[in-house]
């Protein structure tokens, strides 16, 4: 059964995407570790023939979600012309079902995005580079950027020393994760993990939209952020509270500039069939096409 947030693709027929599933052999797929990990993409071409190549943006979706749902932001990208690319996450993406790694794991999720860019890149000669990204998205289109993991804060949500968030998606995320991994030395190759440095240089422009994990990355990590982030929120958002994680990504990082999507605006009114605000995605979603015309020409 799909989560409630399942919304269909809004697509003409002839503008249904191109679907590959690329393998990652440098990394193992959480349910068989004789095989590489899975990144599906959904690709769309740009709609008008371009001189040199189009610009490329990456679509990432939020916890538990598919590129397959991000219509919203894929469409508006889309309509101005980019070449775009949405992923599924493997482990936390509704198509393929959950493990506990893709939730808490979550610095594998740019690496997915790298590996999309070196494989698209071997087959033909990428325009500029943007990434987008929804809630943990968000996260991941930062961390390209070279926002990283704090282990230490890392450890302690582990450990259960800081809290972590109920996630509706997968309630028991930590405990089954406790279960594959538990947390003892030969566990410090995970905390490593998340605090390596994840940016592409291909990446020259992110844009965020309710971002997630901002208390769990590093001050001084935003502050090496050059490239151009441009960041929305909901006013009303408790999932991923303006304070706790947007805020941390628009004090420090120093090209950071956003504003909120309104000050009712939910996090499940980015992905709810049934919206509070049904202006907000195609508001932001416009607003994120603008953003990459300014910042990839």
């Amino acid at each position: 059964m799909l989560p409630p947030y399942d919304v269909p693709m809004m697509i003409s027929d002839q503008e249904q995407p191109l679907i590959r599933v690329l393998h990652d052999e440098s990394r193992r797929d959480l349910r068989d570790p004789t095989r590489p990990r899975p990144v599906r993409l959904y690709l769309w071409e740009p709609n008008r023939p371009q001189g040199a190549p189009a610009p490329l943006v990456v679509v990432s979706h939020g916890t538990g979600g598919s590129g397959s749902n991000m219509e919203w932001l894929v469409r508006p990208l889309h309509e101005a012309s980019f070449r775009v690319v949405a992923l599924d996450h493997h482990g936390n993406n509704y198509v393929d079902g959950y493990e506990p790694e893709g939730f808490l794991h979550v610095w594998e999720r740019p690496r997915d995005v790298s590996f999309a860019l070196e494989t698209l890149g071997r087959e033909q000669l990428l325009g500029p580079v943007g990434v987008a990204g929804f809630s943990l998205g968000g996260y991941t289109a930062a961390a390209l950027a070279g926002a990283r993991i704090d282990p230490q804060n890392l450890r302690a949500v582990l450990t259960g020393t800081i809290p972590l968030p109920v996630i509706p998606e997968f309630p028991s995320a930590l405990e089954a994760l406790r279960k594959k991994y538990p947390l003892d030395e030969s566990s410090r190759h995970v905390l490593d993990a998340a605090a390596a440095d994840l940016s592409d240089p291909r990446v020259r422009a992110v844009f965020q939209v309710a971002p997630g994990v901002g208390s769990l990355v590093t001050p001084e990590s935003l502050a090496t952020v050059r490239v151009p982030v441009g960041i929305r929120w909901g006013g009303a958002d408790t999932v991923n509270p303006y304070d706790v994680d947007t805020k941390p990504y628009l004090e420090h990082i120093p090209t950071a500039s956003g504003g909120s999507a309104g000050p009712n605006v939910r996090h499940d009114d980015f992905f709810a069939p049934e919206p509070a605000d049904p202006t907000v995605r195609v508001r932001v979603g416009r607003e994120a096409a603008a953003f990459f015309q300014q910042h990839l020409g």
